[in-house]
């Protein structure tokens, strides 16, 4: 009955096309890409307890004030971080379900458009706790995690909202290869937590007006950093594997950009790596390698869907994704 409610609501807003639809699915990746990336910019420049409680940015207080144990900057920052969670998350993932529910796109996009607001208020409570503990460093870890699944999902949704409604799936490149990036995204799950595990050993806790009371993972930095370039090299020949497997196959020209892309920012991200290690880890280079590590989640969620594409069945006729059924199709969203 809500949601029924909820639909006639909906239908008085413009319908959206299918362009529209992906554009506005690629500023949620970027949103979710963002909180990340802006995370690290708090830790970087000890910012983390800029705002020490939460929701409030003090506890007397919704918003920074004048305050003399912590700097204005810090509080600018850590505020700065919450408020685009707020403004700009939330109202993307709120316009993709609109957009999608608005177009009667079939259930499997209605799904993971749903995620996006939903996951948006766990990432909000997680900070919360981070905030609240101190920052301890596997909350902290919990939390870039959490925004590294988000960009998989919004990556995965931005894919699914380009397919036909009405289609099947169809081969682009070898089902083996197709598990091979599968597993290989398995891989680069432990790849970056031990990534967060070399960050809760490392030099930039996260806060500077009290360092001592800040939790950190007292663990060898180089024996952790080999851990996490030894998955990295693990992730990297599992790649090669799947492109040498899917080219072999007669995998599509799509499979083959997506693959060139792929590497292309593998190997940056490892490059950022290295720089960073032997440079003492500048604060520049973290923030980047947040914002690489993030571009190789999203293409390689890409790569593992564009191997699997949604193709348009032959006895139906082709629509536009989004756009209103044909007078034979079902009008219900569909898996």
């Amino acid at each position: 009955m809500l949601y029924r409610g909820f639909l006639r609501l909906v239908d008085l807003l413009p319908l959206p096309g299918a362009r529209a639809q992906r554009i506005i699915a690629l500023w949620v990746i970027l949103s979710q890409a963002l909180i990340a990336v802006t995370g690290s910019v708090v830790r970087v420049t000890a910012s983390g307890l800029g705002c020490p409680t939460w929701p409030k940015c003090f506890d007397d207080s919704l918003v920074p004030i004048r305050h003399e144990d912590v700097p204005w900057w810090h509080q600018a920052i850590e505020f700065s971080n919450r408020q685009i969670a707020v403004w700009i998350v939330v109202t993307l993932s709120a316009a993709v379900v609109l957009a999608v529910t608005r177009a009667r796109r079939r259930r499997e996009v209605l799904v993971y458009a749903w995620i996006m607001p939903a996951s948006t208020l766990v990432q909000g409570v997680l900070g919360g706790i981070t905030v609240l503990t101190g920052l301890k460093w596997w909350v902290v870890g919990a939390h870039m995690l959490a925004s590294c699944a988000m960009v998989w999902l919004a990556a995965t949704l931005y894919i699914k909202i380009a397919q036909p409604d009405d289609g099947a799936r169809s081969a682009a490149a070898p089902p083996v290869a197709r598990r091979i990036v599968a597993l290989s995204a398995a891989v680069m799950a432990f790849v970056l937590a031990a990534g967060v595990m070399v960050t809760g050993a490392g030099p930039h806790a996260g806060d500077r007006t009290n360092p001592e009371a800040i939790d950190r993972l007292h663990w060898s930095i180089p024996a952790l950093t080999s851990v996490h370039g030894g998955l990295l090299v693990v992730y990297l020949v599992l790649l090669i594997t799947a492109a040498f497997v899917a080219v072999r196959g007669g995998a599509s020209d799509a499979v083959r950009r997506r693959l060139r892309i792929v590497f292309a920012v593998v190997c940056a991200q490892a490059l950022i790596g290295v720089v960073q290690y032997f440079t003492n880890v500048p604060a520049v280079l973290v923030v980047l390698h947040v914002a690489g590590a993030c571009s190789v989640i999203a293409e390689t969620a890409i790569l593992y869907q564009a191997m699997a594409p949604r193709t348009v069945r032959s006895s139906v006729t082709a629509t536009e994704p989004g756009s209103r059924p044909s007078a034979g199709s079902a009008s219900a969203p569909r898996a």
